[in-house]
């Protein structure tokens, strides 16, 4: 049996400061291999050579990706700082718009990091461009130094809502992540639900209220050890069974209203 195609969104990449690339890292293609059951894609995230219409045709699902670039401001109708980084303007035009159309027609989804807040902002929400400055949060940022275990070791606890989507799937109301962004949701979009959060109030875990399909998206890195990982493997999982019935040409049964 054909395992369901998750597109897997790449970033833009100058390999030696020379080649253009584009790229995703191999912990999210063992993520959606191994985790969610399906055969992952690769999808250059680039107008000038995909189309949402086609991505949505070959792929029955999409894992948005994390990466370095964030999305650019003017997405939420707030002019560019140096406190906003670096973006990929390419990316915006590709996924910002598949991420609406995934909305109204029930194909599933799972964000990641600025795929997360790609989510958001598509929904017309709005992003602090650093979290570490606001009063009373804490430094969500990856550490600079160490090895990528120490990275991306489990740093702090999120709290999902009493009997929320998250709260049913994980079996749990806290459950302890990682911790690699500098962004984060601002104001959130139309339909978005914040369905977990840090100890300091930062949005962690969303959904979109009302969508047909799976819309589960969450600020930290699920696809590192998503194999065996207590936490990341029921949320790919999850997401690889709605991928699989988008595949077998029914609309997934989303796992998203409160009970």
């Amino acid at each position: 049996m054909a395992r369901p195609v998750i597109g897997i969104i790449g970033n833009s990449y100058l390999i030696n400061d020379q080649y253009p690339s584009h790229a995703v890292g191999t912990m999210n293609s063992c993520a959606v291999a191994h985790a969610a059951g399906a055969l992952p894609l690769i999808v250059p995230a680039d107008p000038a050579v995909t189309s949402v219409a086609e991505l949505l045709d070959v792929c029955d699902g999409f894992l948005l990706t994390g990466g370095r670039p964030n999305v650019h401001p003017s997405e939420y109708g707030e002019a560019e700082t140096p406190a906003h980084g670096a973006f990929d303007r390419g990316r915006d035009a590709v996924v910002l718009p598949l991420i609406r159309a995934c909305v109204a027609r029930g194909q599933p989804f799972l964000g990641v990091c600025r795929g997360f807040q790609e989510v958001n902002v598509a929904l017309g929400g709005s992003l602090w461009p650093e979290i570490r400055d606001l009063p009373g949060r804490d430094n969500h940022r990856m550490p600079p130094d160490g090895t990528l275990e120490e990275k991306f070791a489990l740093r702090h606890v999120v709290t999902f809502t009493e009997g929320g989507p998250f709260h049913r799937l994980m079996g749990a109301r806290e459950v302890m992540t990682n911790s690699l962004h500098g962004q984060g949701i601002k104001r959130p979009g139309e339909a978005i639900v914040i369905d977990g959060t840090a100890p300091d109030g930062t949005p962690e875990a969303i959904y979109v209220q009302g969508a047909p399909g799976f819309t589960l998206s969450v600020q930290w890195h699920p696809e590192w050890n998503a194999a065996s990982d207590p936490v990341s493997r029921p949320l790919f999982a999850a997401f690889g069974a709605a991928a699989a019935a988008w595949a077998a040409g029914r609309k997934p049964v989303p796992v998203l209203r409160s009970a």
